[in-house]
């Protein structure tokens, strides 16, 4: 430790004596108005031979700070997509404060027919891919999402949107968060019409944007930038409607702006299995076929605003009320260790209604240029009741190994409640910093069930078992953390950090199984099964020490790291017998970046990172779970902590000049003593820990640090306009690789699997007219076992989709959205040839056209199905659950739309017209 503090020390001193350089600084915005332009490319070049010498992108508030330059002359030059270039002559011989720098908005000649060019889609910046709203035509009355859907190299796959081939985690509105991490409803609450820009980029952590050193924390983010003459007025929409077998929906989307100051409301109340509100009539991508019948109340608040000049403040608080009535079967091929196979078969049924809470906030004080607190809470509660049921057998080559019938009511409470506090301080000396960070969390899980089963054993002998039951679990949890880190410059181009944090997490869950003894409902005498009974407390106390150095360069940048980790994990039980472990960790974790930019719109980042995990309360305690009798599962308190090695590649490109863009990204996973399943098969009645009986066929499941782990995944998109047809094209393809550990009857087993994927999409850019996007996915899987070669399988599936919407005349406007769902190899009864056919005509109605009378049908052909296949370490398993089936809705919606007069006549016929 202390040599490391030496070095530190040493190299601070050394770059004491770099040259004396200078800093431009300065505040770019919409000339004319006090609106901020974020990421405007700012650009430093030589004078007399334009040579670039340093450049940068303009943070959230429009502001820039280059450093290290050197005396002389030279020209500014400030670039955003659709604004006029900026250029300014600047001589430097001491630091320079440019103040606030006006750029304009590209004019737009009307007289002219012949239009010579067209606007470029988007572009590249570094990490960040830029995209001109206005350059991809959507329905006046679409949606965000509508519109962020077109944009080369965003899909949505499996319910969850995807850019750029990982999943969005974050929508951001002119830099500041809307609705947290909720990204449905984000961008289901703002129209297309107010969107001037969007970009995608990967965001750092709040530590590594206070700190400038980054952590290689990373958040996939979409940030829309609204249009300056949207950003003051109210807009949204209501939507009521009425159907057959009483179907409905009745809701609401109303944003308020003024310029910084921002309300949006949101509600929604349906019987027809839509989780959130669309902004988009007969939208079908949002309630897309969804397991059970679900009766949805949502109400939801968004709100960020400048408190003066130092003070910005998001927050957002979402009520959900819903009711999911579902049934589902299901049947899985285990792993066995024998020539003998073993499958399970399941039909249940289940009534959940739930109670969700959560809200979260973020505050930013800026005390001064140097000084900044941050501080972020976030709050979420739930409860919940199930009444549900369940039949289970299972069977193997011989005939019926065992069967169960489980009927279960509960009542569940979970709470969860975070603070994350951030101070940093920026010295006088560029690149020298302090930043100090507290977290803090304080969690609750209460549940109380009653439970009563009917098993049947069939091999040797047949034995009938009763089980009537109470069962309560109560678990809580509290951790914190607190961090401080501290940057150095090294020469003109190099950064070095050191950093220490130390953070202590506890869990305490007790489970207590009590027999009822009589049918009293009221009274019931009770017995406590201690088998099933279990009292358990964790800790795990970590100290970190982190040592890192970047190097940055015009176009490169490379971040090398090595932390120390001491880990301390303590489990304790206290019930039914007093137990105590207690193991210590030692870990080195080194971590690589490097980012390079080829070229203004082509950018390459490779990363390698490692990190450890340490296993949870449930998976540590060791407490017996016979929900399901026949299938027992269990906690291991010997689990130590897991140790992965990630290398991760993007690739991105995006040409302004013929709109094409390539976007590639992979990434390689490798774990050791990763988290396994442990499946033990009763090849006979078999007595485990706590003097339960394990009849034949029936298993026990239990947590087991396993080598081998590995996974590879990949995927390139490449885009393309074809003008001919006035359309976006886009083709993506993917390959991935998994290898899952497991052990069968103290067998290791691995389950490899491996899928190939290809899809394209075909967009329109027409008019606001016609709008259709024509899409289609196919996947190969191969899945091969180790132990057991008849769970070998190849299996496909193909997902097909087309989205029409057309105003044919005078108003009318008519809908289709049509989702093919193709399986191939499943178990029997499972593979689908499902066409699920949504359709809608309707009728502007008023003078502006703002309001619509629609006529909807839900699954025309009457096909509705949802279909899965799921493959674990222990087994395989098909599976379909119920779905909403058709229906009729006759509906009205009405587009709010109330903006500040006074920008230009385009604008103003495009509000009022």
């Amino acid at each position: 430790m202390k040599y490391c503090l030496y070095l530190f020390f040493s190299l601070a001193s050394i770059s004491q004596l770099s040259a004396q350089n200078y800093s431009i600084k300065g505040k770019v915005i919409q000339a004319g108005t006090e609106i901020t332009i974020p990421n405007a490319t700012i650009l430093i070049q030589n004078l007399p031979d334009s040579v670039q010498v340093e450049g940068m992108i303009s943070d959230l508030d429009g502001e820039f700070e280059i450093q290290n330059i050197k005396s002389g002359e030279y020209l500014l030059m400030i670039q955003y997509l659709g604004y006029q270039n900026f250029y300014k002559n600047i001589h430097i011989t001491q630091d320079l404060d440019l103040g606030v720098v006006g750029i304009k908005e590209q004019a737009t000649d009307l007289d002219e027919v012949t239009i010579s060019a067209a606007r470029a889609q988007g572009e590249q910046k570094g990490d960040t891919t830029l995209y001109n709203a206005d350059a991809f035509q959507t329905m006046r009355d679409a949606s965000a999402q509508t519109l962020i859907q077109k944009l080369p190299g965003v899909i949505s796959q499996d319910g969850t949107l995807q850019a750029q081939g990982e999943a969005i985690t974050q929508i951001l509105v002119d830099g500041k968060p809307f609705f947290g991490g909720d990204i449905n409803t984000a961008l289901q609450n703002l129209p297309a019409e107010v969107i001037q820009g969007i970009e995608i980029f990967d965001q750092k952590s709040d530590k590594a944007i206070l700190s400038g050193f980054d952590d290689g924390v990373r958040m996939k983010t979409i940030n829309i930038i609204t249009k300056p003459n949207r950003r003051k007025g109210q807009f949204g929409k209501t939507t009521a409607g009425y159907g057959t077998d009483d179907h409905y929906l009745a809701g609401a989307s109303i944003n308020s702006f003024n310029e910084d100051q921002r309300i949006t409301f949101t509600g929604l109340s349906n019987n027809i299995n839509v989780l959130d509100y669309s902004s988009d009539p007969n939208a079908q991508s949002n309630n897309r076929p969804q397991n059970g019948l679900i009766t949805t109340n949502i109400l939801g608040v968004n709100y960020s605003d400048n408190w003066g000049e130092k003070v910005k403040i998001s927050g957002s608080y979402l009520y959900n009320n819903r009711k999911n009535t579902s049934q589902s079967s299901l049947i899985r091929e285990y792993v066995t260790g024998s020539s003998s196979d073993q499958f399970y078969t399941e039909e249940s049924r289940e009534t959940r209604t739930s109670q969700d809470h959560r809200f979260d906030m973020r505050l930013e004080y800026n005390i001064d240029k140097n000084n900044r607190i941050l501080y972020r809470p976030r709050f979420s509660a739930s409860r919940e009741n199930e009444n549900s049921g369940f039949f289970g057998q299972s069977v193997n080559d011989i005939g019926p190994l065992n069967q169960t019938e489980n009927i279960r009511t509960s009542n569940n409470k979970d709470f969860d409640m975070f603070h994350r506090l951030f101070y940093s301080h920026k010295f006088g000396k560029e690149g020298r910093s302090l930043t100090l960070r507290a977290n803090t969390g304080l969690h609750g899980d209460n549940d109380a069930a009653f439970r009563s089963a009917t098993n049947i054993y069939y091999q040797p002998d047949e034995r009938r078992e009763l089980i009537n039951q109470e069962i309560t679990r109560d678990r809580s949890g509290t951790d914190w953390e607190t961090g401080i880190s501290y940057t150095e410059p090294l020469g003109k181009n190099g950064q070095m950090e050191l950093e220490y944090q130390i953070g202590n997490r506890i869990n305490d869950s007790d489970q207590l199984t009590f027999n009822i003894l009589n049918d009293e409902l009221t009274n019931p005498d009770l017995a406590l099964d201690t088998a099933l009974s279990n009292s358990f407390e964790s800790k795990y106390l970590r100290q970190e020490l982190e040592l890192g150095y970047q190097y940055t360069l015009e176009k490169l940048k490379f971040q090398a790291e090595v932390q120390y980790q001491d880990a301390k994990l303590r489990n304790e039980q206290f019930f039914p017998a007093t137990e105590s472990l207690e193991r210590t960790f030692k870990s080195f974790l080194p971590t690589v970046r490097f980012d390079y930019t080829i070229s203004e719109n082509t950018n390459f980042e490779l990363d390698y990172d490692t990190d450890v995990d340490a296993p949870s309360v449930g998976q540590l305690q060791n407490a017996i779970d016979n929900s399901n009798p026949l299938q027992l599962r269990t906690g291991n308190p010997n689990l130590d902590q897991s140790y992965s090695n990630r290398m991760r590649l993007r690739f991105r490109s995006n040409n302004p000049e013929n709109d094409r863009s390539w976007f590639v990204f992979a990434q390689y996973n490798l774990v050791n003593n990763a988290v396994s399943n442990s499946t033990f098969t009763a090849e006979e009645a078999t007595e485990i820990p706590g003097g339960i009986i394990l009849e034949k066929g029936s298993q026990l499941f239990k947590p087991v640090n396993l080598d081998g782990s590995k996974d590879f995944r990949s995927w390139v998109s490449y885009g393309i306009p074809l003008k001919f047809i006035k359309s976006n094209f886009n083709l993506n393809g993917g390959f991935s690789s998994t290898k899952r550990p497991g052990q069968v009857n103290n067998q290791l087993s691995f389950n490899n699997s491996s899928r190939i994927s290809t899809g394209i999409s075909l967009s329109s850019n027409i008019s606001d007219q016609i709008d259709f996007n024509i899409s289609t996915r196919f996947s190969y899987n191969d899945v091969e076992n180790t132990l057991n070669s008849n769970l070998n399988n190849q299996y496909y599936n193909q997902r097909s989709r087309l989205n029409l919407s057309w105003i044919i005349w005078e108003g009318f406007i008519y809908r289709l959205d049509v989702n093919h769902q193709l399986n191939s190899g499943l178990s029997a009864g499972y593979d689908a040839n499902v066409v699920l056919m949504n359709m809608s005509i309707g009728k502007k109605i008023f003078s502006n056209q703002r309001g619509e009378v629609s006529l909807n049908v839900y699954d025309l052909l009457g096909q509705n199905r949802s279909v899965y296949r799921n493959v674990t370490d222990a087994y395989i398993e098909d599976g379909q659950n119920n779905v909403m089936q058709r229906y009729f809705m006759l509906s009205f919606s009405y587009n709010i739309r109330h903006f500040n007069k006074g920008t230009d006549m385009e604008d103003y016929n495009e509000i009022y017209n």
